[in-house]
């Protein structure tokens, strides 16, 4: 797990060596351990790396790697789950390692089959492979966007990056606000353009895509990865399922636990966490790890004692205050980078703070089961979806706010039934994980876990869960009264999880919008904020609706208009503010 970057430019305009080093520098929380960089000057490309030294510790995984004649050079970020299995096929290839990590997996696979070795690839990733033969850089990011990518066409050439801050070290670049990404933003709180992002000029990979650039210019764009349609024919039963799914996960749960550090896992108590935590405990010791809220309802930390005894973990209970929260929204807007308004970046961030401070350097998180396997009450759309569903699905994603994407989201929906023939909760599902997860709830997970230094990994996001996943009909998923049916079976098999927990249904609340109400602290620091003079919420015409939120108690606006939850709208907002001091201005951004 580490950072990248660099730039194919023009030889004409060749970087100084002080740019490189800011854009490599502007990363280096997401690998303190070692630090590298690749220049081939005739060409007019640069790749840096910053490691965060997981398998393999020694400098035999040191990055950029090279090819042994040094005309392919590869920085890659990320975890490949398979390697072994891969490094194996290729050494009955001819292939001989140097190394004990993926690294050198991913560069020997690209070097025996090209570009054909990502659609081969079960991990996280972000990839910069520069092939010196064929003068092309190609940009390759995982199929299910755990990892980002984002990239520039800078006048001089094509510039890319884990994170959007990179860029604001490149010579002649501004930064700015795309005003579509923003009203996307406002009404949804992320951006939900497969490519676009909350900056002008500033796009991502979008998941399981993959670019070449030549010349310093984009001249593919190609999907290397696009999800299975449900299976209707498959007339196997409960039994044959459950089997299937145990296994895999079985499986590739043991993938996710190879590491040459400590690697622990977040334990919420609810059944994606737990259920990864019960098939870790087979394969080793483990250390669980539960967050809990100071004064607050939203304590699961009971329930997650129940599984750590269950299962036999070390557990540890963190506790954290609203007061520690309030400090990392004040102080830590840097974390967002592609701005999304996910309160739980930042209590996340502090959970993986201590995670840190106890050793763990690793540790395996529960997302990506709700959006796959049915996990929301969302996904109880009737069926046919009908334009009308369908704009109250756009109102239930836009929270209760009646704004003006429904013709988008109305041709995202129309394509997306077209891939399931017109099936309305694969539909839902692929919103949900190809739209919001990539885009929000995953880049949480990433922006909070780089931030202190540690890879969470993910394993209902493995590529062969997923589709595994894809292919499973309404039928199995939402059966007998039940959501996320499959996976609970898997909970109840051979008593894996105790019964209250494969039972459990989902918890959470929106603790952080409330503070916007009940602490007038944050209330007048908020206000004040949005209210300042060239504030962008003055510059996006909000200033009247917040006057009517923070100074006579408004609640919202009534239909037809636009804006009816004001307090959504203000979170949003606060975080776009202390986000923009960050991004908007220059030699600003840097850690909180």
């Amino acid at each position: 797990m580490c950072g990248i970057t660099g730039w194919l430019y023009s030889p004409r305009s060749e970087p100084s060596d002080s740019v490189l080093a800011a854009m490599s520098d502007s990363i280096r929380h997401r690998g303190p351990d070692d630090t590298g960089d690749f220049r081939d000057r005739e060409a007019g490309v640069a790749l840096a790396h910053r490691r965060l030294s997981i398998i393999d510790l020694t400098d035999a995984s040191h990055q950029p790697m090279l090819d042994d004649e040094r005309r392919i050079a590869l920085a890659y970020n990320g975890e490949l789950y398979n390697f072994r299995a891969l490094r194996a096929e290729l050494v009955g290839l001819g292939h001989a390692f140097r190394s004990d990590g993926d690294t050198e997996v991913v560069l020997r696979s690209y070097i025996e089959w090209g570009v054909a070795a990502f659609d081969r690839f079960a991990g996280m990733f972000a990839i910069a492979i520069w092939d010196g033969m064929t003068q092309t850089l190609h940009l390759a990011r995982d199929a299910m966007g755990m990892k980002p990518l984002y990239f520039v066409e800078h006048k001089t050439g094509v510039a890319f990056a884990s994170e959007v801050k990179v860029f604001q070290a490149l010579p002649d670049h501004k930064m700015s606000l795309n005003p579509h990404s923003v009203q996307q933003y406002l009404e949804f709180g992320y951006c939900f353009d497969t490519d676009n992002t909350m900056l002008n000029g500033v796009r991502k990979v979008p998941p399981g895509h993959r670019l070449e650039v030549r010349g310093g210019r984009i001249v593919r764009h190609a999907a290397f990865f696009e999800p299975p349609a449900p299976s209707r024919g498959d007339t196997r039963g409960e039994a044959e399922r459950v089997d299937e799914l145990a296994t895999l996960l079985d499986q590739v749960v043991a993938e996710h636990l190879i590491a040459d550090v400590p690697v622990g896992l977040l334990l919420s108590g609810g059944l994606d966490s737990s259920l990864v935590a019960a098939l870790a405990a087979r394969h080793g010791d483990l250390t669980t790890v539960c967050m809990g809220f100071d004064g607050s309802d939203i304590d699961e930390r009971a329930h997650a004692r129940v599984v750590a005894q269950h299962v036999g973990s070390r557990h540890v209970d963190v506790s954290i205050s609203a007061d520690d929260v309030k400090a990392e929204v004040m102080q830590g807007a840097w974390v967002f980078d592609d701005l999304f308004a996910d309160w739980g970046t930042m209590t996340t961030r502090l959970l993986y703070r201590r995670c840190r401070e106890m050793g763990l350097k690793v540790v395996l998180v529960g997302e990506g089961a709700d959006e796959l396997f049915g996990g929301y009450d969302i996904f109880n759309v009737p069926q046919p979806l009908s334009l009308w569903r369908q704009f109250r699905l756009y109102q239930n994603y836009s929270g209760r706010r009646y704004g003006r994407l429904f013709g988008e989201f109305h041709g995202i929906m129309r394509d997306y039934l077209g891939q399931g023939d017109g099936d309305a909760f694969h539909a839902v599902r692929l919103f949900e994980s190809r739209r919001q997860m990539p885009n929000q709830y995953v880049m949480k997970v990433d922006k909070a876990s780089m931030a202190e230094s540690v890879e969470a990994r993910a394993p209902f996001l493995d590529r062969r869960v997923a589709e595994l996943a894809y292919r499973t009909p309404r039928d199995w998923l939402l059966r007998n009264g039940e959501n996320k049916f499959l996976l609970r079976a898997v909970g109840r098999k051979n008593g894996l999880l105790p019964a209250q927990i494969s039972g459990r249904s989902k918890f959470g609340a929106p603790l952080a919008a409330s503070w916007m109400d009940d602490d007038p602290a944050f209330r007048s620091f908020a206000r004040d904020l949005m209210f300042r003079t060239g504030s962008a919420t003055r510059e996006i015409g909000l200033h009247s609706a917040m006057t009517k939120y923070f100074d006579q108690g408004r609640s919202g606006d009534a239909f037809p208009r636009p804006l009816s939850i004001f307090r959504n709208l203000a979170w949003r907002l606060l975080l776009l503010e202390l986000w923009s001091q960050h991004y908007l201005t220059p030699a600003t951004g840097g850690r909180g």
